[in-house]
């Protein structure tokens, strides 16, 4: 018989050998007297026995091993409850970040074909009232407060539970099973499905708890959701801030440092969106925190200058770690701020690409050459030699194997190994003499002139030295292969007002410095760039070629 693999099972074992340890801190939506909001503990095993009950009720009203189920709970204890539960029932979470778009949501719900819908009562009357995933639901569940939908509320859920006896749950699934469906950021395309199996789930605590040492015990404050459920895995302790988690950039800079100091937090989650607005208000604060040691920033490039502000607020030795991944393969590489700082990005700005670091073991990174066909076939001849630019492409234990219900994308994607499957990342870069990985930029992004093709992480980070630049985006405008390259200039807020013309003119002096930018002469000023929703950091360079094919007519 084989035996269980479950991303689950990490709980209860927890829970057996830390049963009054701290799991969750919750906002519980009351004030202390000093206006901070004030907070609930839950302990492993609360947060066990709760999922167990929530695991035993699914099972009861049909969302049993395998079956797709849609989640729409804000973060907090129900979230936690029920996602664990999910997984313990052997059913399949759907995980779609709600930021994306009513369209997009109804796209990704209709792939997804979720058999079972939870949600809050504002996300069940939107599924209504926009007909999401009609032809697929059979089993509503509500948590809170049932109006005309029907189904089953949570606390009937948890009464199905009780029903059914108690004790330990969780259903007999394999390592190969289909553990969640995550769908991606959708920053470059609508977001796609990626299936996970528990054997993913497994491999990807474990390589993240060994690539950071993560010790049991610690306490996590992830502003990222999703990041969230791998603390019970790793032994660390959640605390959930209170904020918009579509909107990280608009982080409370002072809460997110009060939770720090209030709860001895040790780690911390968050896109650099999230370190930006958080260091500039510890560097206006004068805010310096004793316990945080290390963070963990994804979801784009960290700039230099943005971690060199948020290092200030941490204690002597601690560090930034920038994991290099996607949802389809996580994690891929990882890097240091004390590397980075020190020997890296001073070569960043001078155009090398942004160095993040060496592959996470055992992944195998390759670098090919770029092509925006399907390859049928993995061949060693498809390989770069070392330093060249090309696409990046992974195989490892967190290597994902397809989309759901998503061929075409499936097939552009992954390249059929033997009985292994490799993932395209989608990204430009290369391998320098000492194993370490630059990153170019996605490979969709490339601006192919009648000169050559320009990347546009390396072209971007030339600018961004100038003082008064907050951050650049090189787009082309024009037929593939005689494109215009443009960049996209985003200022600092205090240089918002300042000479264009006389800045113009800095940047072509800066550009004419490097051979690869020299050829970048149209300079175009804009507000604010179009980021994803997830992280508020991937720059939507599509909207962005649009905008400036107007600008320049």
């Amino acid at each position: 018989m084989t035996d269980t693999v479950n991303i689950a099972a990490f709980l209860p074992a927890l829970a057996a050998e830390r049963p009054d340890a701290p799991a969750l801190y919750v906002p519980n939506g009351q004030r202390l007297p000093d206006g901070r909001p004030d907070y609930t503990t839950w302990t492993y095993r609360q947060l066990d026995q709760e999922s167990d009950l929530i695991a035993r009720g699914l099972t009861a009203i049909g969302v049993g091993q395998g079956v797709r189920t849609a989640l729409m709970v804000k973060p907090g204890p129900a979230f936690f409850a029920l996602t664990f539960g999910i997984f313990k029932a052997g059913a399949v979470p759907v995980m779609i970040d709600p930021g994306i778009g009513l369209k997009n949501l109804k796209t990704c719900l209709g792939e997804a074909q979720p058999e079972a819908f939870v949600g809050i009562p504002a996300a069940h009357a939107a599924r209504l009232v926009l007909g999401w995933a009609r032809d697929s639901l059979k089993t509503l569940v509500t948590v809170g407060r049932r109006w005309l939908w029907g189904g089953h509320t949570l606390a009937q859920v948890r009464a199905r539970g009780e029903a059914a006896g108690g004790g330990a749950f969780l259903a007999p699934t394999r390592g190969t099973d289909t553990a969640a469906i995550l769908f991606t950021s959708g920053s470059t395309g609508v977001p796609k499905g990626v299936v996970y199996e528990h054997r993913h789930f497994v491999q990807q605590v474990e390589m993240i708890r060994d690539a950071y040492g993560i010790q049991p015990g610690e306490v996590d404050l992830p502003t990222f959701p999703l990041f969230a459920l791998f603390d019970p895995a790793l032994g660390m302790a959640t605390v959930i801030p209170q904020m918009d988690f579509t909107r990280p950039a608009s982080v409370d800079g002072a809460h997110i440092v009060d939770l720090v100091e209030r709860f001895e937090v040790t780690n911390m989650f968050g896109s650099p969106a999230v370190l930006n607005t958080v260091g500039r208000y510890a560097e206006r604060a004068g805010a310096k925190t004793k316990t945080l040691r290390r963070v963990i920033s994804a979801g784009a490039p960290v700039p230099g200058p943005v971690m060199e502000r948020f290092l200030r607020l941490l204690p002597e030795g601690a560090r930034v770690h920038t994991p290099y991944g996607a949802t389809e393969n996580l994690p891929v590489a990882t890097i240091d701020s004390d590397f980075l700082l020190r020997e890296a990005w001073p070569r960043t700005e001078q155009g090398a690409g942004v160095c993040v670091g060496r592959p996470v073991e055992p992944n195998d990174v390759r670098i090919i050459r770029v092509t925006d066909e399907p390859i049928d076939a993995w061949d060693d001849a498809l390989c770069l030699p070392q330093g060249e630019v090309g696409e990046i492409v992974v195989l490892g234990p967190t290597t994902t194997e397809r989309y759901f219900n998503r061929d075409a994308s499936t097939r552009a994607a992954k390249i059929p190994d033997g009985d292994r499957v490799r993932h395209r990342m989608g990204d430009l870069g290369y391998v320098d003499a000492d194993g370490r990985l630059w990153f170019c930029g996605r490979k969709a992004h490339r601006v192919r002139t009648k000169d050559g093709t320009l990347h546009t992480v390396p072209c971007e980070a030339v600018f961004n030295v100038h003082s008064a630049v907050y951050r650049t985006a090189l787009v082309g405008v024009g037929p593939m292969g005689s494109q215009r390259p443009v960049l996209c200039v985003e200022l600092e807020p205090a240089d918002a007002g300042a000479d264009w013309p006389a800045l113009v003119a800095q940047l072509r002096d800066i550009g004419a410095q490097h051979t690869h930018t020299a050829g970048i002469s149209d300079f175009l000023q804009h507000p604010g760039f179009p980021v994803d929703i997830r992280h508020n950091a991937k720059i939507n360079r599509e909207q962005l070629a649009v905008w400036a094919a107007e600008q320049l007519k």
